[in-house]
C-alpha cells in the first residue's frame, strides 16, 4: 500500500495574529443635492417682500388720502342754468327749418377753500329738443379761484331741419307753455391745489329743463331743472 500524504492542517485565522483581513472596499455612491428647498425658500422670500411692499404702499396711499381730505376738504362744484335769453327761434314753414339763437347764463359755484379749477378751451355746449340738436356753443376758458361764483354767458346758434312730426310736437308744446330742452356740457378741467395742477379731466353736465316759452324777446321762465354731473378721467 502506498504511503499517502499526510492530511493538510487547516489554518485558522485566529491562530495567526499577524494576518490581517482584506481591506473592505467601500463603494462611494454619488449624492445628488437637490436645490428644491433653496429655490422654494427664495420664491417664498420674494413673495413675502412683494406683499410687504404692497401693504406699505397701501398704508402710504391711505395716509395721503386721509391727509388730503382732512386738510383740503374737497367739494364738487355745482352748475346751474341761471337764465335763458332767446334771440331767435324762427320756423320756416316752406323749408321746414328752425333757426335758433340762445344766450344761456350758467352759474358755476366753487365752494372749496383751497382748491381751484382751470376750464380749458375745447368745451362744447349743445341744446337738444327730443334728441334733435337745435344749437351749440362753447364755454369761455377761465381760471376759477377758491370760494368763487362765476357767471358764464354762452352764445349758441344753430339751424335744424324739422320733419312734420317734430314741427307738430313743437307747436303743441308752445301752446301748453311747457317746452322740454336738454343742455349737454362737456368741459376740459384741471384741478389746482396750491401750485400743483392735475392732468386734464372732462366734466360732463346734463341739464334737463322745462321752459315756459321760447319766443324771442319774451322772458323765459325755467319751470323745472334737473342736473347730472359726471367726471371722465
Amino acid at each position: 500500500m502506498a504511503n499517502s500524504a499526510p492530511p493538510q492542517k487547516y489554518v485558522m485565522l485566529e491562530q495567526q495574529p499577524n494576518l490581517q483581513p482584506p481591506p473592505y472596499h467601500r463603494r462611494n455612491v454619488p449624492r445628488y443635492h437637490s436645490g428644491y428647498h433653496k429655490s422654494g425658500g427664495g420664491c417664498l422670500k420674494c413673495i413675502c417682500c412683494c406683499y410687504c411692499t404692497l401693504i406699505v404702499l397701501i398704508f402710504i396711499v391711505a395716509g395721503i388720502t386721509f391727509y388730503f381730505y382732512t386738510v383740503f376738504q374737497p367739494q364738487v362744484p355745482t352748475y346751474k342754468v341761471h337764465k335763458i335769453h332767446v334771440k331767435a327761434f324762427d320756423v320756416a314753414p316752406l323749408e321746414l327749418t328752425l333757426e335758433t339763437e340762445l344766450v344761456v347764463t350758467v352759474k358755476a359755484d366753487n365752494p372749496n377753500k383751497r382748491i381751484g379749477f382751470i376750464y380749458g378751451k375745447d368745451s362744447s355746449v349743445v341744446v337738444t329738443y327730443f334728441d334733435q340738436q337745435l344749437c351749440s356753443g362753447q364755454l369761455p376758458a377761465f381760471h376759477q379761484g377758491h370760494r368763487n361764483i362765476t357767471m358764464m354767458k354762452v352764445v349758441m346758434k344753430g339751424k335744424t331741419k324739422l320733419d312734420p312730426g317734430m314741427q307738430k310736437k313743437l307747436m303743441k308744446n308752445k301752446e301748453s307753455g311747457k317746452i322740454p330742452l336738454l343742455i349737454r356740457v362737456v368741459a376740459p378741467v384741471r384741478v389746482v391745489v396750491g401750485s400743483v395742477q392735475t392732468r386734464q379731466i372732462k366734466v360732463l353736465v346734463n341739464c334737463t329743463l322745462v321752459t315756459s316759452n321760447v319766443a324771442p324777446r319774451n322772458k323765459v321762465k325755467i319751470l323745472s331743472a334737473k342736473y347730472d354731473v359726471n367726471v371722465r378721467f
